[in-house]
């Protein structure tokens, strides 16, 4: 079978130039060229939607976020939560389309003097919008008057909602790329400590070792992984077992890139043993491997924690959870975050922006709503609370958030950038079988070069 393109996800996101000036303008618009206002346009119109406790009008809020479906009502119950009473908020939410085309949108919002008071944006696109000035940074004394400060946070995490020293994003959650497993299978197939929790694997013998007892537990497949066409899943992947190594993946502007090419050739190889087309498929696409999982044809399954309440929809009913297995040096898991930033205004209006940075402080303390979809709480004092240590199996995998580790703060890289898809399709090929690890390895190297040595499109 030969390596096809990947188009599960939409790309081409891009962002700012690290060396734009911050001060933006209207006529910053026409520099977005072609590419940027047919990403608008092909997007199609705004879907607007007010919180059910909000009110539309110049004295609202207004909010930008990507949130849809489950997560959408979530966040419904969140903003009416925090709206009600006398110093209640007025929230003009506007829903827009998860994908390239929100980050266009956004940027050209700020761009064009258009922005709103607060948005949503995944912290591993932080890079392609602070340097170039298109978010303004937060009032720490402000939010701290708010009870939120840095304490409140994973070092992981907010050291990521920084640009140079200066914050730029508040977290809302960690999202990472963990395991899940039904705790039946895996009691039988001897993986779980005394708690009933899957107990720590340690090496990758131990993970090998796992996947072929859970296979002869389930009678089909140990471990599934869905990564054939998806723009992120195989990254995703690498990029947890590569951070475990200790090595860095470092892309500096201009090239060439640093990455340590023995261990990345490590953990190839050892993506390949594990997927081997026997004891745990290696052709599955993501929605085969959901499939297969909720079937019983597999007992665990790799996959983002943002898949809980499908799994729970399916009926599992011993469903298990855990952060991605630690096999070498450090631990790490991949993971994003869903952070809240400020859009560039030219003139704030200083009442406004006091309330953005209320409305953030306020929503943050209502994550154990959130919580119940998967997502960790980015807020400590939340995942403190007694309510969400018996949430299972979110608790479970809280620990999660501490080793997370996010795409390289690149203009290029982040969720739904086309860094991924371009980092997946040699691993996609390794995994098939149709190249070997070093090759693949040297293919990722090329690919990040070129994406150095590009010139940001709108810088």
């Amino acid at each position: 079978m030969s390596s096809a393109p990947l188009a599960s996800r939409p790309d081409g996101a891009w962002g700012p130039s690290p060396d734009e000036s911050p001060g933006i303008g209207r006529r910053r618009l026409f520099r977005y060229g072609a590419a940027g206002a047919t990403a608008l346009l092909a997007a199609g119109p705004l879907a607007g939607c007010a919180s059910p406790a909000g009110s539309q009008g110049p004295s609202s809020l207004k909010v930008w976020d990507l949130f849809q479906g489950g997560d959408g009502m979530l966040m419904d119950e969140m903003i009416a939560a925090v709206s009600q009473g006398a110093d209640g908020f007025h929230v003009d939410r506007t829903i827009l389309d998860w994908g390239p085309s929100y980050y266009t949108k956004l940027a050209m919002s700020a761009a064009g003097g258009r922005a709103s008071d607060v948005a949503v944006m995944h912290l591993s696109r932080l890079a392609g919008y602070a340097p170039g000035g298109l978010l303004d940074p937060f009032d720490l004394d402000l939010l701290a008057e708010f009870g939120v400060t840095e304490k409140d946070f994973a070092p992981a995490v907010w050291k990521r909602a920084q640009h140079a020293g200066t914050v730029y994003a508040i977290p809302l959650d960690v999202h990472p790329f963990i395991v899940f497993y039904d705790k039946d299978v895996a009691g039988k197939a001897g993986l779980l400590d005394p708690s009933g929790r899957l107990a720590p694997m340690g090496s990758p013998e131990a993970l090998l070792e796992a996947g072929q007892q859970l296979a002869k537990v389930t009678g089909h497949s140990g471990i599934l992984f869905g990564h054939v066409t998806d723009t992120a899943q195989s990254w995703r992947q690498f990029l947890a077992l590569y951070a475990q190594t200790g090595a860095s993946f470092t892309l500096p502007d201009g090239g060439p890139p640093k990455i340590d090419v023995e261990a990345a050739v490590k953990v190839v190889t050892f993506m390949k043993q594990l997927f081997d087309g026997r004891t745990n498929p290696n052709n599955l696409d993501y929605n085969g491997a959901m499939a297969a999982f909720m079937d019983g044809r597999g007992g665990m399954i790799m996959a983002g924690e943002w898949e809980l309440p499908t799994f729970r929809k399916s009926g599992i009913k011993n469903l298990g959870a855990a952060p991605f297995p630690q096999i070498f040096d450090r631990p790490a898991v991949y993971a994003d975050s869903h952070s809240f930033v400020l859009p560039h205004q030219d003139d704030p209006d200083p009442a406004r922006r006091r309330e953005a940075h209320r409305y953030v402080a306020e929503i943050i303390k209502q994550s154990l709503t959130w919580a119940s979809a998967g997502h960790i709480p980015a807020y400590l004092p939340v995942q403190a609370r007694p309510e969400y240590a018996k949430l299972d199996p979110q608790s479970s995998y809280a620990a999660a958030a501490e080793i997370a580790v996010l795409d390289p703060p690149n203009w290029f890289a982040g969720a739904g950038g086309n860094f991924q898809n371009r980092m997946c399709q040699p691993l996609q090929s390794a995994l098939l079988g149709n190249t070997s690890a070093e090759k693949a390895v040297r293919q990722m190297v090329r690919e990040a070069d070129t994406l150095l040595r590009q010139p940001n499109p709108v810088a």
